[in-house]
Formats: structure tokens, sequence, C-alpha cells
């Protein structure tokens, strides 16, 4: 299968494969669109199976981040970098120059930040050799840490839905399962657990299960069993492509709405999920709260207000989005999309 002719290649503007053999850096930088302005997205290191998923993710992460700048309004266009390797085992100082060398050949076309696997640390390593990243922990408009703010456009959004769904915002004494706690996952369960509601949790990692226990009187159970808990609110917090043929048949949720990427495993489960009733919050939309703030350090901006205004605007978009699609009887997937379109038009 060639590139041209992938089936997740969405007329791409420049796909970048960098080799450095002293280091081992083996890693795809997929630019999707500088429309609106140069193309940003985070940096994900994983220990893909094959290079086939590997390009796949970044084909997709990187469009993914077009719908969401665009949505966000955000005048940035949409890319993703993976590094195919194991952030436990693999990672190195060496390599991460060596990415940030590669990311400086693109010549500002993109920005990089951490994603899954890659670290605000990581960034600063990353910054010695490029100047385009962001997501730093230092620096004159550092935005450091984007979890907390992803955490918290989730959390809003989540209540917007719950208001379409329910007619209240309420989230005390609703249940929501959360699947994956890592840095947004319990920073999202410290804001639910705070607004009264009760929390499921998975993670593959008990000592995070353990934390969640402790600290939000979480219930746990198998990373397996998540999806088919009853709850009002199921919130995907790992890895993508979770809701598919198997997962949609065995969802006891009236929402769906986390802060994963690319929850769906194709285009036509959004559709899977409108006929079983349940409402989907496309994640591009609902997870933007990251790149609104590391937006704030690429744009140079010092108003604290700024960050709020572009939050409470996500979220306002986020709900027009879902009345529109109650109103049509349709799924919000596609509203969302076709609202992304319209400004990138």
């Amino acid at each position: 299968m060639t590139l041209f002719a992938h089936p997740d290649f969405d007329d791409h503007e420049r796909i970048l494969f960098a080799h450095d053999a002293a280091s081992g850096l083996e890693a795809i930088v997929a630019i999707h669109s500088t429309r609106l302005g140069p193309a940003a997205g985070g940096c994900r290191m994983w220990p893909y199976a094959s290079e086939e998923e590997a390009i796949a993710d970044a084909l997709r992460l990187s469009r993914g981040m077009t719908y969401k700048n665009a949505v966000a309004g955000l005048d940035l266009g949409g890319g993703k970098a993976v590094i195919i390797a194991d952030p436990r085992t693999q990672k190195t100082p060496e390599l991460l120059r060596a990415f940030g060398r590669a990311v400086e050949t693109l010549g500002g076309r993109y920005v990089t930040a951490e994603d899954v696997g890659v670290s605000v640390e990581d960034m600063e390593i990353v910054r010695e050799t490029t100047a385009h990243v962001a997501g730093l922990s230092s620096g004159a408009h550092a935005s450091g840490d984007p979890s907390p703010v992803t955490a918290r456009g989730v959390f809003e959004g989540v209540r917007r839905a719950m208001k379409v769904a329910t007619g209240s915002d309420d989230l005390a004494g609703r249940t929501v399962a959360v699947q994956g706690l890592g840095h947004v996952g319990r920073h999202l369960c410290a804001l639910l657990h705070a607004a009264g509601a009760r929390l499921v949790v998975s993670d593959i990692d008990p000592a995070r299960i353990a934390d969640a226990e402790r600290v939000f009187d979480a219930r746990a159970v198998a990373p397996d069993a998540i999806v088919a808990t009853e709850a009002d609110v199921f919130a995907p917090c790992a890895l993508g492509g979770v809701l598919d043929d198997v997962s949609i048949p065995r969802l006891k949720a009236r929402i769906v709405a986390g802060a994963a990427n690319n929850q769906l495993a194709r285009p036509e489960h959004a559709d899977a999920l409108h006929a079983r009733g349940i409402l989907y919050v496309p994640d591009f939309a609902l997870n933007a709260g990251g790149i609104i703030n590391v937006a704030r350090e690429i744009e140079g901006r010092t108003d604290e207000r700024w960050l709020d205004e572009r939050l409470a605007r996500m979220v306002d978009n986020i709900e027009a989005i879902l009345v529109e699609a109650r109103d049509r009887g349709v799924s919000p997937n596609g509203v969302a999309e076709a609202f992304a379109r319209a400004r990138l038009a």
C-alpha cells in the first residue's frame, strides 16, 4: 500500500520520515493542514507493533489536530509526530535532540509539544535543537503541562453534554466510568469527584488504581470491563480506537465523553453510537483544552483571561454542536466535522 492510497491519508500537506542511526530515532511527522496557521500538535512516543501502525496513528492524529484547532477557534493548523520507541526503556536525551533536529528542518511549519510517552521535561531537551517547540516549563511564556487544562475542558464538556441529554448539568450522584488514569485522566477524576460524581475507574497500573480508590473513593474494575460498566458517562482517557464493533454493543452509558484522541476505530462508529441512542461528544472538540494552553505559549499571550475566554468559547461550541445534532437527529461527530470544515473554508 502506498502512502497516498492509505485509508487515513486525507490530503496531508507533508509527511516527514526521520531517522538517526546514532540515537536510534525513528519518527514520523505528519502535517495535515497549515491553512489556519502553523501545524501544532504533540509528539507521541509509543512502541508501535509496525511502521504501518505508526503511520496510521500519525495520519489520524494530525487530521484530528486540524479539526481540533479549527473547532477551538485557534489560528493553528494540524500536525502530529510519533516516535517509534518504548518511552520506558528507549527514551534518551540523544534521541530527543535528534527529534528536535528533524522538527527544525520543517522551518516552523510544525510546532511540537508533549503527548503520550513524552513529558514537559522531554520538551526542554527537544528545545536544545529546535525553536519550534511548546509546552515548556521555562521561558517568558511557558505554558507547562497542558494536562490540567485538557481535563478542565473535558469536565466542562461533560457537564454540557449532561445538560443536553438530561436538562441539568449537575454531576452530583452521577456515575462516570473513567478509562485511563494518566495525567489527564487523574485530573479529570479530581474535578468529577469535587462535583459529587461517583467514579468507576480502570488502568493497567495498579498504583494509579490504588491512588484513585484512596483519594477519590473510586470503584475499580478490570480494564476489559470498564466499557460495559453501568454509568451515566463513559470517559475514555487512554489510547484511541476504543469505540468499535465489539465495544459499542457492550456500552451501558448514556454519554461518551473523554480525553482520548481518535476514540472511534472508524468514522462509521459515530453513527453506530447514535443508532444506540448514546450521545457521543466528538473527542477533537472536547479535548482541545491542552492545545489551547499550548497556543497561548505559541502566540506569546500574557493575558491570563485569554485562556479562560478560549476555554469558555470551546465549551459553548460543544454545546452548540450537541444541540444542533439533537435537533437534526444526527450524530454530533458529523456536525462537529462540518463546523471545522466551515472554518477551514
